[in-house]
């Protein structure tokens, strides 16, 4: 379990009771079965993500709780699912009873303002388990809530609006499609713009299933090579690479030919780092699982417009710690590419039998580092009336029990990329210098030297 981060900042929140939100209108009662990708080991977990918003003149007199209050229960009448809990039936197969129980809702009032949390707002957040309170009872999977939102008014006029979600309902896109309907009824709107759909099915096993593809990321490793990594405590940070570190990365992986992404030569050059940090053996391999959002990437589409669950796989390319870190950084982007490009419609059918062959696994965490591309994902875009948020994005580096996630989401400003980093203390330390040294920041004080620690 995480424990408060600790931090020079220090201020008290006065929560209300907890209260139940169901949606403002009946919904269906009926049982719908999650998809076969939705209900994998890796995603039954419950994410943290925060919205930071400034005070806005335009909204004076306005209360963001009770606004968002009365929005979600009449978003709930369209995404109703949400408002149910979690079964589980025979062979692990997950399903949503929908039963309108309601989302459990906070309101709160912290005395503190949104300036004092920095510039650039990024996590780790201190008095984080205030911001976003556990209701007792709710912290689960299985019969528990599968949303929980808690709004706190901030003593400068602005908010923090704060999420527990179970990743098995939906992955980011699909909480952001719920966000912007959220937002929009919160502003006047009688019904989201894109309608809800559900479609689990698609995502389903083949009778019978098959395993056509080659999955390195559930591949099962020794529990004994674990303790190199996740055993000790932990200490969490976030990285900010403005337009000045952004241009030194690019500079570094001019040499190697074709089109490049930010994003990748960011995750190769962040991978190589991460790896010498943990001051590994040679010989002992590596894993990098690059998330992929298949939305909009097959022809013929392979999910409708508002389809709102689970739309990802995560190839794993892998490697030896001694290869990663002895070769030139154009190795890791050739790896960090062939991991992307696995990414297909049949990729994922071979994911979703395997779930059903192997009793729906989870990745293996061993060695391995998960990353995750929000920077384009329309979180910090989610407009209440208060403008866009400040910080949009989980907060920690964190997926379950599992450390070995980043996050990369773009600043509130456009200019650059805040990427949330997990490591031992130890490592955390050298994974700094090793980012000096390769952008050559040798004689001047690095802006990554100072982590907020917290033990996982």
């Amino acid at each position: 379990m995480a424990q408060p981060y600790t931090s020079d900042l220090v201020f008290t929140v006065r929560r209300r009771r907890p209260e139940l939100i169901p949606p403002a209108k009946p919904t269906p009662h009926e049982v719908k079965p999650l998809s076969d990708i939705d209900g994998q080991d890796g995603l039954r977990c419950r994410l943290p993500l925060l919205h930071f918003y400034p005070y806005h003149p335009s909204m004076q007199g306005n209360d963001p709780a009770q606004l968002i209050k009365s929005a979600l229960a009449q978003a709930l009448v369209f995404y109703y699912p949400l408002a149910g809990r979690l079964r589980e039936g025979p062979g692990r197969k997950l399903m949503v009873d929908c039963s309108e129980q309601g989302v459990p809702f906070i309101e709160a009032d912290a005395d503190v303002t949104l300036h004092q949390f920095g510039d650039p707002i990024k996590p780790p957040f201190p008095c984080f388990e205030e911001l976003l309170y556990t209701v007792p009872g709710t912290d689960g999977i299985i019969n528990c809530p599968l949303l929980a939102v808690q709004v706190t008014r901030l003593k400068c006029g602005g908010f923090i609006l704060a999420y527990f979600l179970n990743h098995t309902i939906c992955d980011g896109p699909g909480f952001v499609q719920f966000l912007g309907a959220l937002a929009e009824i919160a502003q006047g709107a009688n019904e989201p713009s894109v309608a809800p759909v559900w479609r689990r099915e698609l995502l389903n096993a083949r009778d019978p299933p098959r395993i056509t593809c080659t999955h390195n990321e559930y591949v099962e490793v020794p529990d004994d090579d674990i303790k190199t990594e996740v055993t000790e405590a932990m200490s969490q940070d976030s990285f900010f690479f403005g337009p000045d570190e952004l241009k030194v990365i690019r500079r570094l992986f001019s040499q190697y030919h074709g089109q490049h992404t930010t994003f990748e030569m960011l995750t190769a050059f962040l991978w190589r780092c991460r790896t010498i940090s943990l001051e590994l053996e040679p010989h002992q391999e590596v894993r990098l699982m690059l998330i992929s959002n298949l939305r909009g990437k097959t022809d013929p589409p392979l999910l409708p417009r508002g389809y709102y669950g689970n739309g990802f796989v995560y190839p794993a390319s892998v490697t030896t710690a001694g290869e990663l870190s002895g070769n030139p950084l154009g190795y890791a982007l050739k790896l960090v590419k062939e991991a992307k490009g696995e990414a297909t419609a049949e990729y994922m059918q071979s994911v979703a039998d395997l779930m059903v062959i192997r009793g729906r696994p989870c990745f293996t965490p061993v060695r391995s580092w998960l990353v995750s591309n929000l920077i384009r994902s329309g979180l910090g875009d989610i407009d209440f009336g208060w403008g866009k948020a400040m910080y949009a994005g989980p907060a920690m580096a964190r997926l379950g029990s599992f450390p070995g996630i980043s996050w990369a989401c773009g600043s509130a400003k456009g200019d650059g990329v805040v990427v949330l980093i997990c490591l031992p203390p130890k490592a955390m330390k050298i994974f700094a210098r090793e980012i000096d040294n390769l952008l050559g920041n040798h004689n001047k004080t690095s802006q990554y030297s100072k982590f907020f620690t917290s033990c996982l």
